[in-house]
């Protein structure tokens, strides 16, 4: 064999990229896979991801504490509002697009194989519970940095930190539960639509729109409020433990009923009773 023979470069086999959009029945197993594998991964590798991901996802909390630092004297109260929302969705694009393990994510994906009986609710738990913490830890320090340097920079505000908090935690307990719930289905869709997608583009697309309306909607966020009102505890006086602590429990409850109930469930019940259909149908026919 020559030298030139070696050196050329061997032929790449050329893979038939499909541009058909996903069936549901495609996208409820990648779910699964995707669920399962993390059900199966290490423990130390699954809470170094999920600590991974509570330091960046509190990267919306530094880009909205900049900007209502800056602009929120020479605005109005709802374009302020607005431009926070338009900043919300920064630390949810770190976390989605480079796959660290967010828990609200997880109580759609993690749930999936388990409906599916792939596994059980003891591994649930367990994943849950390294991802949760993992998120706090890593949320709780990225808070103490923000709470140290914002206002020794003069980038953001102590006031920006109380404002940021206070809208989170001055609503009784129904409130926030309710909030976290619709905060919790819209995460749980944005697990199936960033499966649904087959680009990087449109997967970012995905959690700019789905993160927006959290902001929008003002909706309680157990790991991104966590860093943001643990932020208010550290920086003012006027935002108590027990605010954070009200605010953390109910805030939990509610995203795992949005994500479970209005997300796994109804889709996996959705895809069940379809096949249910399909069977009973092609049964049908072959009777005639």
């Amino acid at each position: 064999m020559s030298i030139f023979n070696f050196l050329k470069p061997k032929p790449q086999k050329v893979e038939d990229v499909s541009n058909e959009p996903k069936t549901i029945y495609h996208i409820f197993q990648e779910q699964i896979d995707t669920g399962l594998a993390e059900h199966k991964r290490s423990p130390l590798g699954l809470f170094v991801s999920s600590f991974a991901a509570g330091l960046e996802v509190g990267f919306t909390l530094f880009l909205v504490g900049i900007l209502y630092t800056l602009v929120h004297d020479k605005v109005s109260e709802p374009v302020m509002h607005l431009i926070l929302a338009a900043a919300y969705p920064v630390g949810f694009i770190f976390v989605v697009i480079g796959r660290s393990e967010l828990f609200t994510e997880h109580t759609t994906l993690a749930v999936i194989p388990v409906l599916q009986k792939e596994t059980n609710v003891k591994s649930l738990l367990k994943l849950w519970s390294i991802v949760y913490l993992g998120n706090l830890l890593g949320g709780y320090i990225m808070a103490g940095i923000l709470a140290l340097q914002g206002p020794s920079m003069e980038i953001i505000s102590v006031d920006a930190f109380y404002h940021i908090a206070h809208k989170l935690v001055k609503y009784d307990w129904l409130i926030i539960t309710g909030s976290s719930i619709l905060a919790g289905w819209l995460m749980g869709q944005l697990s199936w639509l960033v499966t649904s997608s087959q680009e990087t583009i449109s997967r970012m697309i995905m959690v700019v729109l789905i993160t927006a309306l959290i902001g929008v909607g003002g909706l309680h966020h157990s790991i991104v409020g966590s860093i943001e009102v643990f932020a208010g505890v550290l920086t003012s006086n006027e935002v108590s433990w027990f605010d954070y602590m009200h605010f953390q429990f109910f805030t939990t409850i509610g995203n795992i009923i949005g994500g479970v109930v209005f997300v796994s469930v109804i889709k996996f019940s959705a895809i069940r009773f379809s096949k249910q259909g399909k069977h009973h149908h092609k049964n049908h026919d072959e009777s005639k």
